[in-house]
């Protein structure tokens, strides 16, 4: 048996937040390491369940976001070092246990994602035509277990949310299918869908007001330039008091935001009046309109299907305080998709926030908590990051900060620990390999993951694309094993 003088540390999930922490891990450690009395060198072993890398990147943001290539093949860096060994196609607390991880691991990080929308909760939310966002992302997105249709009948459809989620899903419904397959990597299941929908008005409904949505300057850039489409607004949303004005431009982020709202404000008036144009100044043939200050109070139905939308005015203060207006508006729509926040994944064996919507762990430092009471104690050598760790918010960008956090706590109860952080008893690192050959279970490493991305790039030459997504597992598993 190779016993192993390294540090072990497995990272469950390889989404970004599990990518970042294994390399701030690896440059921590480096540098404060040997002070710290743990040496500089680890093995990082990273768990997916999926067949490929990369969670959300891949699978829950829109396939027209142009940051996202850039963000893939940063990650992609990552994963090509040889400290970090890749375990695809591996399901925690199903191909192996915490107990087994604790034996040959001196600490075990989670980084699981969500996968599940938050439920709607309103009257009518259980109607045919009714969907969650989460659904709708993972079929546009060929996620490997996702739908592989998707019922795109509706003439008129209402999205509810204001987050980018929601300007995602908004943006695909409104999708020109040529114009997306031609910048994309989306499936030919995904670009015939789109072909083929029929939606020609769509609204999207926030609860707040303009200084108060939680938009990204670039999802309010992607929606500028949707051929075809016209983009109509309410104007007395715009009338924004001193306050108002005065709270939003506090936050730079907020102020560039609703800045280009603004902007947006202006492009609606001119495609309006040169005759109902998209941005181009061409004929539109659908029309997508963004209101403020609008709360969905229920889904209306006849024999089971959605046939509209009730909607109630709000008003908001300058402290992003909503208040009911008792005015209500009914839009007729024939489908419904919600996208009002997920709902992280639970791990087997690990203590979960309900409230919170995310793992257990201490005043959000990261450290894994026996429950999500105050009372409640740190369980020694597991820990969260990312959206486990604090629930569906923030930017792929957020799960940097998190990940530098989490190593930091990380480092220092390992240096903390007997025999400098070395305390799984199993230091055998092909152990762990043994264990799921034993099992029957076949994990896809990078290079295999290489060889399914080269398929994909030889795929979208064909067509001139320089991606074509594979979204078949099966698949997957045979170009990754050949």
């Amino acid at each position: 048996v190779t016993e192993t003088h390294e540090l072990r540390i497995a990272v469950i999930g390889a989404g970004p937040a599990g990518v970042y922490s294994s390399d701030i891990f690896l440059r921590q450690l480096k540098k404060l390491g040997e002070e710290l009395g743990l040496g500089t060198a680890a093995r990082i072993d990273l768990f997916e369940k999926l067949p490929v890398p990369f969670g959300l990147v891949r699978y829950g943001v829109a396939p027209d976001h142009p940051s996202i290539k850039f963000i893939a093949s940063a990650l992609e860096k990552t994963l090509d070092n040889p400290d970090i060994h890749l375990y695809c196609d591996v399901e925690f607390g199903k191909d192996v246990t915490l107990d087994e991880l604790l034996e040959r691991y001196d600490a075990v990080l989670f980084a699981t994602g969500a996968v599940e929308d938050k439920p709607l909760g309103l009257p009518g939310a259980d109607l045919d035509g009714v969907y969650g966002a989460a659904k709708f992302v993972e079929w546009y997105d060929g996620y490997p277990t996702g739908a592989r249709e998707w019922p795109l009948e509706a003439e008129e459809v209402a999205v509810i949310g204001g987050g980018n989620v929601a300007m995602d899903v908004a943006r695909e419904l409104m999708r020109n299918a040529d114009d997306l397959k031609e910048r994309t990597d989306i499936p030919d299941n995904v670009y015939e869908g789109i072909k083929s929908n029929k939606a020609r008005v769509l609204h999207l409904f926030i609860r707040r007001g303009v200084a108060q949505a939680k938009f990204s300057v670039q999802e309010l850039r992607e929606m500028e330039k949707l051929p075809g489409v016209q983009l109509i607004i309410n104007e007395d949303d715009f009338d924004l008091d001193e306050d108002t004005i005065e709270e939003a431009g506090k936050d730079k982020l907020t102020r560039q935001m609703v800045e280009e709202l603004f902007t947006i404000r202006e492009m609606a008036e001119d495609m309006e009046d040169d005759g109902d144009v998209d941005y181009e100044g061409n004929p539109a043939d659908r029309k997508y309109y963004v209101h403020f200050n609008s709360a969905p109070v229920e889904v209306l139905g006849e024999d089971g299907k959605v046939v509209g939308i009730r909607v109630e005015k709000t008003e908001t203060s300058a402290d992003g305080k909503m208040s009911r207006t008792g005015e209500f508006e009914e839009y007729p729509v024939q489908a419904v998709y919600h996208a009002i926040g997920y709902k992280p994944a639970t791990a087997p064996g690990i203590a979960y926030d309900e409230r919170h919507a995310h793992l257990a762990n201490a005043n959000g430092d990261g450290r894994i908590t026996t429950a999500a009471e105050a009372t409640d104690e740190v369980r020694e050598r597991l820990y969260a990051t990312g959206w486990a760790k604090r629930g569906p918010v923030g930017l792929i960008g957020s799960t940097k900060s998190d990940a530098l956090l989490i190593v930091t706590n990380m480092l220092e109860d390992l240096s903390k620990a007997a025999e400098g952080g070395r305390v799984a008893a199993d230091r055998d690192p092909e152990s762990i390999d043994r264990l799921l050959e034993s099992r029957g279970v076949k994990p896809i490493d990078f290079a295999g993951w290489k060889k399914i991305d080269a398929f994909e790039r030889a795929e979208g030459a064909k067509e001139g694309r320089e991606h074509k997504k594979v979204i078949d597992p099966e698949q997957m598993r045979a170009l990754a094993h050949a």
